[in-house]
């Protein structure tokens, strides 16, 4: 039987559910809503929907699977209008990063039989239709918080959507979701936002800081370039959360304040040594999205060819590249082209390779 699966907003989200459901289960019909009509257009040229809507119709009330999409603040009562049209053996989600709102309303709603939220643990500062893609979710854990009287069937069915484009189930209860994303991702941002703004009151009139600002400021940063809407919108419904731990934050950094002011030398080793040892322990979760990486740093001169002249040594003895890039600054790379190979045999026959061929080459542990 043919699946329907309808979308209720189709940004970069919701758009890269809809890529992946079609390009693995493509006999799937597509029904898509958004207020943004160039986005429903651009996606009914590229074959990603076979229906559009610039308005709530009754047609979403028979699909099988019902995205919302929308942002946090629209989903509530998109979900009002679509309430009396919605069908007992429809699965309705969301794809929002906090759960207790909507799970509060699908249950004053009686909807909870038909309701397992959704929080897809992939995005990108770039929003919008234009820049989703089929494989934003591949290997990315997808947080399934089923509603109270959800049947098993169900939960396995969507379940098995969700393995069908790469990514990696986990269901949870919706208020734990909600502490653990505020400790992962959500303070993370507040952080990230904190301290560009902090480098740019700080800054000289010859902007200095952000002429010379490298890999490490740029590294913790990047999310701040993320849609202010949508984290406005996650600060006003998962507040007690960000709130508790963003105060458990800045009593790590008082202490902080204390250390350095105590120039204490093996609190200073213990408070960097513990985070690296606990970060690099990440690796060692075989199904985790932060995989081990076999890569390498190298110096070659600026000239034209010299990455050429690389690859092709490496080609030479049959060893192959997963990825290659120029870094463009050295303050933790220390080389400025970076090599990852498919793994570690690679990466040692490689580096002996290279070296023999005079290169300088700087391995990351």
């Amino acid at each position: 039987m043919t699946l329907t699966c309808g979308f209720i907003g189709l940004g970069l989200i919701g758009g890269s559910i809809a890529k992946a459901i079609r390009q693995n289960n493509p006999d799937t019909k597509i029904l898509a809503y958004d207020i943004e009509e160039a986005s429903l257009l651009l996606s009914k040229q590229e074959g990603v929907t076979d229906e559009i809507f610039t308005s709530i119709t009754p047609a979403f009330g028979f699909c099988d699977f019902l995205f919302l999409c929308a942002p946090v603040s629209k989903n509530n009562d998109l979900l009002l209008l679509l309430k009396n049209w919605i069908q007992p053996n429809c699965i309705i989600t969301d794809v929002g990063s906090v759960k207790t709102p909507i799970h509060h309303l699908i249950e004053a709603q009686s909807l909870s039989p038909c309701f397992i939220g959704g929080h897809p643990m992939a995005g990108s500062e770039k929003p919008g239709f234009a820049n989703s893609n089929a494989l934003l979710l591949e290997n990315a854990y997808y947080i399934l918080t089923p509603g109270k009287e959800v049947l098993p069937e169900k939960i396995e069915q969507f379940k098995t959507m969700v393995s069908s484009f790469g990514a990696i189930p986990l269901v949870l209860d919706y208020q734990k979701h909600d502490y653990i994303t505020a400790a992962i991702s959500h303070l993370p941002h507040v952080i990230a936002a904190s301290l560009v703004n902090l480098v740019k009151e700080s800054d000289d009139e010859n902007g200095l800081m952000k002429l010379i600002a490298a890999g490490g400021f740029k590294d913790i940063t990047r999310i701040a370039s993320s849609s202010p809407i949508m984290w406005q919108q996650i600060c006003l419904t998962n507040t007690a959360n960000i709130r508790d731990l963003l105060t458990d934050y800045i009593s790590s950094l008082n202490e902080m304040i204390t250390i350095l002011d105590q120039k204490s030398t093996d609190s200073l080793y213990h408070f960097f040594s513990d985070a690296k040892d606990y970060r690099d322990s990440f690796l060692d979760v075989a199904s985790g999205p932060i995989k081990k990486t076999h890569d390498m740093y190298l110096d070659i001169p600026d000239q034209t060819g010299a990455i050429v002249k690389v690859a092709t040594i490496l080609a030479d003895k049959n060893i192959s590249i997963k990825n290659i890039g120029i870094m463009h600054n050295r303050e933790f790379q220390q080389g400025a082209l970076r090599i990852e190979f498919y793994d570690d045999f690679a990466l040692l026959e490689a580096t002996e390779l290279l070296k023999t061929n005079q290169y300088t080459i700087y391995e990351r542990n």
